[in-house]
């Protein structure tokens, strides 16, 4: 199946094109559309259906790129307020992007505590299978402390 790549002057992307392109359900789509964060997506006289211009399609493919990094529909809501706002958000969007990146840094802190208590946890298994009792006494304080670790941390986001 091929995908187009490029919306041109003389040939708009459908939904579903954009679809594709952007990974974005076309339902997602059609409710970017229906909340303001994308503009009116203008129809084919002749069918009705949707057809996204190029400059519509990279407003798109911005928003799946923040939606793709974790940014919530209202901070994206916020991102789209202040484009329109122009340069006078210069230092909201500042505001909103350093506050997405501490977020972001935060949730690979949590992510990789995860990763250490589930592969000291693979290292456990992998030592009781192997009948390996003194490697797996030598991983198992590991595992205790990580998963202290872990329980805290969850404790903390969850009601911090």
């Amino acid at each position: 199946m091929t995908i187009d790549t490029v919306a041109t002057a003389d040939r708009d992307l459908t939904i579903q094109q954009v679809s594709r392109r952007t990974g974005l359900a076309e339902s997602t789509l059609r409710y970017y559309e229906r909340i303001g964060l994308i503009e009116a997506v203008p129809r084919d006289p002749s069918s009705g259906h949707r057809r996204y211009p190029a400059d519509l399609v990279g407003a798109v493919e911005s928003l799946s790129c923040l939606r793709g990094s974790g940014m919530s529909v209202a901070d994206i809501r916020r991102y789209v307020a202040n484009t329109r706002r122009g340069a006078e958000a210069t230092a909201d969007q500042h505001t909103l992007f350093a506050a997405h990146a501490v977020r972001l840094r935060d949730e690979i802190t949590r992510l990789q505590l995860r990763e250490r208590y589930v592969t000291a946890k693979a290292t456990m298994w992998a030592a009781r299978e192997a009948g390996d009792v003194a490697a797996e006494r030598e991983i198992v304080e590991t595992v205790l402390d990580l998963g202290a670790r872990l329980l805290e941390d969850e404790a903390a986001t969850t009601h911090g």
